[in-house]
């Protein structure tokens, strides 16, 4: 797709391969290393990680190095871009923004690398925004200003069924898990700033996620997209888009996707992302 912006983002964008190749969104992927082997993390069957997750096997994450995003900036160049917009998910979270500034320094046209401040399709919805303004023929600055306020105006929250992967992580400390463990509380968690932060407590899946689908409704007024991504919980996700779409009447077709693996890989197996972002 020959046009004057490109568009680059990360694999934890969550954005559905078919819809990134239908809108030449290039995606970078991020590393998972399962019981020291290591992979792009789309090569990398979500059931393995899981029964990985829950074996105790060692796992770890990883931002892709500089090179990965300067060869796709360089061919964006030799496509014909006059400029690239690079979104990625929160620098609080991982380093692939701080490995894609330093491949756009030595790029020859601008390279607006974007810090979202968020993960998974909470900045993959305003990547595919920013990415049809882009097919449409709009300039850089055009593109910018349309991703800033989608970016701005997501709300995004996040099921787990237990904190304990996300301590394992460094995202959560020890106490607060074990006390949701020891409670059976189901932590709904929402980002904020960039990071995660608790938004609010249930007993049990079902409570803890029509929380959520009632916070997502509530703070999000007219025209927006909804999304709903998991890791190996596709019923309970279905359940929750089921719910925002009748509360909410997307003016798209609501996505239903099992997220990254990268993201998977912290929230652990049976969480659920929720999405809702301007349209």
């Amino acid at each position: 797709m020959n046009q004057r912006v490109a568009i680059v983002t990360d694999s934890t964008a969550s954005i559905p391969y078919r819809l990134a190749e239908q809108l030449g969104i290039t995606v970078v992927q991020l590393d998972l290393t399962i019981d020291g082997e290591s992979d792009d993390e789309r090569r990398v069957p979500h059931s393995r990680l899981a029964e990985a997750m829950r074996g105790g096997l060692p796992v770890e994450t990883s931002a892709p190095p500089a090179p990965a995003f300067f060869w796709n900036y360089s061919d964006a160049v030799s496509a014909g871009a006059e400029a690239i917009v690079s979104v990625h998910l929160s620098s609080r979270l991982s380093a692939t923004c701080e490995a894609a500034r330093t491949a756009a320094a030595e790029v020859s046209v601008p390279v607006h690398v974007v810090d979202s401040g968020l993960c998974g399709l909470g900045f993959g919805y305003p990547v595919i925004a920013a990415a049809e303004a882009a097919a449409e023929g709009a300039d850089e600055h055009t593109v910018l200003d349309l991703l800033h306020q989608r970016l701005n105006g997501t709300t995004e929250m996040v099921y787990v069924d237990t904190l304990e992967y996300l301590r394992r992580s460094g995202r959560v400390g020890g106490g607060q898990a074990s006390l949701a463990k020891a409670l059976s509380i189901k932590p709904l968690l929402v980002m904020r700033e960039g990071e995660l932060h608790q938004l609010s407590r249930g007993i049990g899946p079902e409570r803890a996620l029509r929380k959520a689908v009632d916070q997502a409704t509530n703070t999000s007024p007219g025209r927006v997209s909804v999304a709903a991504e998991h890791f190996q919980a596709p019923q309970r996700a279905k359940w929750v888009l089921d719910r925002l779409s009748g509360r909410l009447s997307p003016a798209r077709e609501p996505l239903l996707e099992e997220t990254s693996a990268i993201i998977g890989a912290h929230a652990g197996p049976g969480a659920v992302g929720i999405t809702v972002t301007p349209a």
